[in-house]
């Protein structure tokens, strides 16, 4: 993806709370499309190769989630969390990692990721098809600025991290708002 391009239409399928649901499970399927997340916000997506993975929880998505306050104030209206994973996985990922910012986005077959061109093979990993490390502003549904690791490439031996990071986008985010100023 590119600055300029909009996001492909997407049906993703979470789980989310239901408090009208008795039992130790009060969840229920709850369909969300492409346009429920980016229509009419100024949001951060990042996608990571895996929930539960060490450079994803140790760094980037709390990262993210203690940030979020430094986002909003530069016009950020929300964080996204994507990998490809089912919702029961992210819900729980991001339960254990205590989130109450960043939202998680279930991308559980990679359609999204495939149509955004991030889809790579992992199986050096024992993972399969996972997402490339990536993040983006977008507003509206339109990327404004993208933020890809080097070395996209199926079974790559190495997992870079820092183009993506919540610290790059922050900057990217201040030296855009310092020119407007200007």
């Amino acid at each position: 993806m590119f600055a300029g391009q909009k996001l492909p239409k997407v049906t993703f399928r979470t789980r989310v709370r239901d408090e009208s649901i008795e039992g130790p499970n009060p969840f229920r399927w709850q369909d969300m499309s492409t346009d429920d997340y980016f229509a009419g916000k100024r949001v951060i997506l990042f996608s990571l190769p895996g929930a539960f993975t060490p450079t994803c929880s140790t760094y980037q998505l709390p990262g993210f989630e203690n940030g979020f306050d430094e986002f909003k104030a530069q016009g950020i209206d929300e964080i996204y969390c994507m990998s490809v994973n089912d919702s029961f996985v992210m819900n729980k990922w991001a339960e254990a990692q205590g989130i109450k910012n960043v939202k998680v986005i279930p991308d559980g077959s990679g359609q999204f990721t495939r149509k955004v061109g991030m889809l790579v093979d992992k199986d050096n990993l024992g993972f399969g098809m996972r997402s490339w490390r990536y993040a983006a502003i977008v507003n509206d549904g339109v990327v404004e600025a993208w933020f890809e690791e080097p070395g996209r490439d199926d079974n790559h031996p190495e997992d870079p991290y820092g183009e993506s990071s919540p610290e790059n986008l922050l900057k990217h985010l201040k030296a855009k708002a310092d020119e407007a100023a200007a």
